[in-house]
């Protein structure tokens, strides 16, 4: 069950979810140093993150599931989020070309066939970047962030999980070395947990991020077979006099 979206802004709110923040943050831009010209998709809760790429992305859009409820982002501006059905995202075929999941599969109800929709409107060549808790770090065993709520992965999890959805994990990247205990003095340099704990205990990290990349040649799903055959259908059609 996805928590609520007034819970995940009182988080990203406090200091401990602004430091989080920072540090998850610097990594994406590691993962994706330029998205110029690229569609951007933000998955779950991840309006956080996506002033990243404004003015840089062509065009960013960001999803919320029904039962997390939405929030509208930007504060200025036309509002440039909608909630979804994870299994049935009003987007076209092959219409993204990179998506950003975040407080997302951990707490869906239907895992794969929400990666499978995400496989379908991504574009070839594009790529997922997933942020999931750590199933051993110290971050999901703390009920009072978001990545203590839901289901942590190991890493292996996290590599048969896309690779049952149809994508190839390409890039592993792991964030949220600090404790997370609200304590002003641990918050004030996440930039210095994150280069100690890479170093001292890299497998206990509070999260994992995997770049994966699109499996072209793989079975089209139901629902787009039946868009094609939607297609033929009317252009084998006779025009109208």
């Amino acid at each position: 069950m996805h928590l609520d979206v007034i819970d995940l802004h009182a988080f990203y709110s406090s200091p401990l979810g602004d430091a989080s923040k920072r540090a998850i943050s610097q990594k994406i831009r590691q993962i994706w140093p330029d998205l110029t010209g690229q569609s951007l998709l933000g998955i779950g809760y991840a309006t956080p993150y996506l002033p990243l790429f404004q003015g840089e992305a062509s065009r960013t859009l960001a999803m919320m599931p029904a039962s997390q409820g939405v929030m509208r982002w930007p504060n200025s501006g036309p509002s440039l989020t909608g909630l979804m059905d994870e299994t049935q995202l009003p987007l076209p075929d092959a219409s993204i070309d990179r998506i950003l999941l975040m407080h997302s599969i951990e707490s869906s109800e239907q895992i794969r066939p929400s990666l499978r929709e995400l496989w379908r409107v991504l574009a070839p060549g594009g790529k997922l970047l997933i942020i999931a808790p750590n199933r051993i770090g110290l971050w999901a065993r703390r009920e009072a962030t978001p990545f203590g709520h839901g289901r942590p992965f190991s890493r292996s999890q996290l590599t048969q999980l896309l690779r049952d959805c149809l994508f190839s994990p390409e890039q592993w990247s792991a964030s949220l070395y600090m404790p997370p205990l609200g304590r002003t003095m641990l918050l004030r340099n996440p930039d210095v947990w994150e280069r100690v704990g890479k170093l001292l205990w890299p497998r206990f990290a509070g999260v994992w991020m995997v770049e994966a990349s699109k499996q072209i040649y793989a079975p089209i799903p139901e629902q787009s077979r039946a868009r094609i055959r939607q297609l033929v259908t009317r252009q084998l059609q006779p025009a109208a006099n």
